[in-house]
């Protein structure tokens, strides 16, 4: 037992290693930019001082959606999709599967759930004791279920979910535009430095790298964002894109597509203005979802939908809380 608990320590603390290489990485940047390129090698002092101005304001917006993708922890579903204790201890106390399936299904009835296992079962997680909501996926890694999980990502250390896709994506955005912005600016410098019009050896190293890096980094990120761009005009998750969701009807991968508007605005909200701005403004509560078809509003599993919302909604107590592109990995347990 002891041991299980150290490995799971060590576990803990290795995890922030990527966090802390990609901090590393971005203090580094800072010093090269500000004190090597704009204090000692530009001159002009105009030039100068548009460079720091538009650095910071790059700067600071990386690293505040960074944090808030990091430090906003995943939704869990709310209580109403925990086993009650007498429900709980009829289910533990049957043995046959028939009856088990039966007994969430009835369970089912009283929640807004409409997809299913792959088995066509209701998806239920024997870790959490729950039943799952709609796009609700159990992380073993975070060791929690997380509402319309994503994936889970190293490079931030969280799940990416309901309460902090929108961060992720302005994550990938301003550090994309953070690697534009040093790259397009530090180029000219570059050049003199290669040609030989600038002799300072010290600050030639941290330009040459700046560019380096800045250009390696946008490559990479440029085919991420855009693939959850694509993921975003789609309504699904990258858990979806590699399985798709299953409703009463069988799978379907566009089951949750509402056409690229609605669908933008279930991530960033109704207010545009707030649309590159670090707040939670994500539409629903993250237990259910529009759906494409009134098809799957008639499954019965959503008889009582109406009297759930009645008894008090989604009681989420913590809406305030990358698997195929090389920088994730998705862990989801069925």
């Amino acid at each position: 037992m002891a041991l299980s608990g150290g490995l799971r320590l060590c576990q803990r603390i290795f995890s922030w290693i990527p966090v802390l290489i990609i901090t590393a990485v971005a203090l580094w940047s800072y010093y090269a930019y500000v004190f090597e390129l704009c204090l000692f090698t530009v001159q002009n002092t105009f030039e100068k001082a548009a460079y720091l101005s538009l650095f910071h304001v790059c700067f600071v917006m990386f690293c505040w959606t960074y944090w808030k993708a990091i430090f906003t922890p995943p939704a869990s579903p709310s209580k109403k999709f925990h086993l009650s204790y007498r429900d709980k201890e009829r289910y533990e106390m049957e043995e046959r599967p028939e009856v088990q399936k039966q007994i969430l299904v009835d369970i089912a009835k009283r929640l807004p759930i409409v997809t299913r296992a792959q088995s066509g079962a209701v998806r239920f997680c024997d870790y959490c004791q729950l039943l799952k909501p709609d796009r609700c996926h159990h992380c073993s890694v975070c060791e929690r279920c997380v509402l319309k999980m994503d994936h889970h990502c190293p490079w931030v250390n969280n799940c990416v979910g309901f309460s902090n896709y929108k961060f992720f994506l302005l994550f990938l955005f301003y550090s994309m535009l953070y690697c534009v912005f040093i790259a397009s600016t530090v180029f000219q410098y570059f050049i003199k430095f290669w040609v030989g019009e600038i002799s300072n050896v010290h600050a030639k190293f941290h330009v040459l790298f700046l560019l380096f890096v800045a250009v390696m980094f946008f490559v990479s990120l440029m085919f991420l964002f855009g693939y959850h761009c694509w993921l975003v005009a789609k309504n699904r998750s990258t858990l979806e894109a590699f399985s798709a969701p299953v409703f009463q009807n069988g799978p379907d991968k566009n089951g949750f597509n509402a056409g690229v508007r609605m669908n933008l605005l279930q991530v960033f909200g109704d207010n545009k203005r707030f649309w590159l701005v670090p707040i939670f403004t994500s539409q629903g509560d993250g237990h259910h979802f529009p759906l494409r078809t009134l098809n799957e509003c008639r499954n019965p599993l959503l008889a009582s939908e109406g009297r759930w919302e009645d008894d008090g909604g989604s009681d989420d107590d913590s809406s305030d809380a990358e698997m195929g592109n090389g920088l994730s990995v998705a862990v989801d347990v069925e």
